[in-house]
């Protein structure tokens, strides 16, 4: 009865499909943070890619908290005052904030760029990754609402341009380690022109002419430290011009698989053997070009279930003219283009996107398309029929394999060079709401106001086996799958709980947990409206 009520209630016409509202509350919420990317004359390519969020409850008391990264001051990559340090917010409750940042030591140095959250060292106290310009920063949380950083003793290495990293356990042993995403070669002595120099319009160089990088992994020792195990486990051989990853165990084999999306490249989907090792598979698997065989600018993605038949579907921003692609699970380890067959082809072919996530915003059963959005340069109106800034876009899934563009509708009216976006349910109303952050802009905290009366659950899970976050956990009610993972948009992470919308169910029959120790645990009768915290068998 449960599944048929999700089918009947959200199968059906396009006009039957339930609304979303959003309200930019970041002002009253004393969300105050203005992204500060210091763009200069010579256009360094650093300075339109920051951006970053990590959402994750840092001090324990059930509330998601959020961190921002800055840049910084150029030439120097300094952060010569406060306005580039990363920033810090606690979520006091009732939809307010308060910066931290100074209290908890997590200020920063260097141009930063990508944060992940997750807890390493399985304390209860989630840690933070800080990506940067030639400057990583591992945080670790002291669990007094306060970090170290233990960068040099974790063994972390820096030296690179790192846009993205993540938390996954990609062998199983209940140990979060960590995937760093590089972009290219770059020096700030780097001095290029690209753009129309008889007009005197310089514009940010292609990303042709970057020589691109290979991702790292560093596997979590246990002790407090890592070691690179990129080499050993194959991935050191493919340089791309890495944006961002996700992770989600594609072919149910058991072991998470890593996709890394690349700019101007063909995207990398490492397939897990499950014996330390990774197989790159993008192509023969059907998701590193779109179905005409093009590369795009692939930058933010999630790795999750959009349709509602168990494989996790891979989505995808791009730029204007390049659609936003998105990759059916077709199953057997093969993925199809759905990006046209969805109409997420035909509805984002005129956007350029970066922050991206999958997402039952109107409880209705179905995961909708929330994307931050603004092309990558700044003068583009002079040289294409494209607009640099752009609203935030919502595509609602509408339960039968396509979406619709319901951005006006929903109220995201703000242009603003938005990068970075992450998702968590900040007052605790059933409705997951979304941060986003711009460049030299204010950040936008959109509040779910959605005025349907949808049911909902959230699980918030903690391993005894598996690692203290349940990161991996694979979770099934009626005919929805999600899973448990923090690394989602662009450049962001989102360490919260697993949330299923359930639009008119009030009781769930059945929850099915494959935790990734291999446990699996069944919950029945579970009264929705509520956050259940789960904690794994013994």
């Amino acid at each position: 009865m449960f599944a048929a009520a999700w089918l009947c209630y959200a199968a059906g016409a396009e006009n039957n499909v339930a609304p979303v509202r959003f309200d930019d509350v970041a002002r009253q919420a004393g969300l105050n943070f203005v992204l500060h990317n210091c763009p200069t004359p010579q256009k360094h390519m650093i300075e339109t890619m920051a951006g970053g969020i990590a959402v994750f409850d840092y001090d324990g008391d059930g509330r998601p908290d959020i961190f921002f990264t800055n840049g910084a001051e150029l030439p120097s990559l300094s952060k010569t005052g406060p306005q580039y340090w990363n920033r810090l917010y606690h979520n006091d409750g009732n939809m307010h904030f308060t910066d931290v940042t100074e209290s908890a030591g997590v200020g920063g140095e260097g141009y930063s760029m990508g944060a992940a959250a997750g807890d390493y060292d399985n304390d209860g106290h989630p840690d933070l990754f800080v990506a940067g310009v030639n400057r990583n920063i591992l945080y670790h949380n002291l669990g007094n609402g306060k970090f170290e950083d233990v960068t040099a003793k974790a063994g972390i290495k820096s030296g690179e341009w790192a846009v993205a990293a993540g938390w996954f356990d990609f062998d199983n042993d209940g140990l979060l380690d960590l995937w760093v995403v590089h972009y290219a070669e770059w020096s700030v002595s780097d001095d290029r022109y690209c753009g129309d120099r008889t007009r005197g319009i310089r514009i940010y160089c292609h990303p042709k002419y970057f020589k691109g990088l290979a991702s790292t992994l560093y596997r979590n020792r246990g002790d407090g430290t890592f070691e690179d195990v990129s080499k050993k486990a194959g991935i050191a051989d493919f340089a791309g011009r890495g944006m961002s990853v996700a992770f989600a165990d594609y072919d149910q084999d058991g072991y998470p698989d890593v996709f890394v999306t690349n700019d101007n490249m063909p995207n990398f989907l490492f397939h897990n053997r499950g014996n330390g090792t990774f197989e790159e598979v993008g192509l023969v698997a059907g998701v590193a070009l779109r179905e005409d065989g093009k590369a795009v600018a692939s930058m933010g993605t999630d790795f999750r279930d959009y349709n509602n038949d168990g494989l996790p579907d891979i989505s995808v921003t791009a730029l204007a003219g390049e659609t936003f692609p998105l990759f059916r699970n077709a199953g057997k380890g093969n993925f199809v283009d759905a990006t046209y067959p969805s109409h997420i082809g035909a509805l984002s072919i005129h956007h350029s996107g970066w922050g991206t996530g999958l997402f039952d915003f109107n409880n209705d059963g179905w995961k909708d398309l929330f994307t931050s959005n603004s092309h990558v340069n700044d003068r583009v109106e002079l040289f294409e029929p494209a607009v640099y800034k752009e609203p935030d876009s919502i595509f609602l899934n509408l339960g039968n394999g396509v979406f619709r563009d319901y951005s006006a509708e929903a109220g995201l009216n703000e242009s603003k060079a938005h990068r970075g976006s992450a998702y968590a349910d900040f007052d605790s109303d059933g409705k997951i709401d979304v941060v986003v952050s711009s460049l030299e802009g204010s950040a936008e905290l959109w509040h779910n106001i959605s005025p349907n009366s949808n049911h909902w659950i959230s699980l918030k899970l903690s391993g005894t086996h598996s690692n203290r976050d349940g990161i991996g956990a694979h979770v099934r009610i009626g005919n929805q799958y999600n899973d448990m993972t923090s690394a989602v948009s662009y450049a962001s992470s989102s360490l919260d709980s697993v949330h299923f919308g359930l639009g008119a169910a009030s009781v769930i029959d059945r929850i099915e947990i494959s935790w990734p120790s291999g446990k699996r645990q069944t919950l029945r009768n579970v009264k929705a409206d509520q956050v259940l915290h789960v904690r794994e068998p013994e």
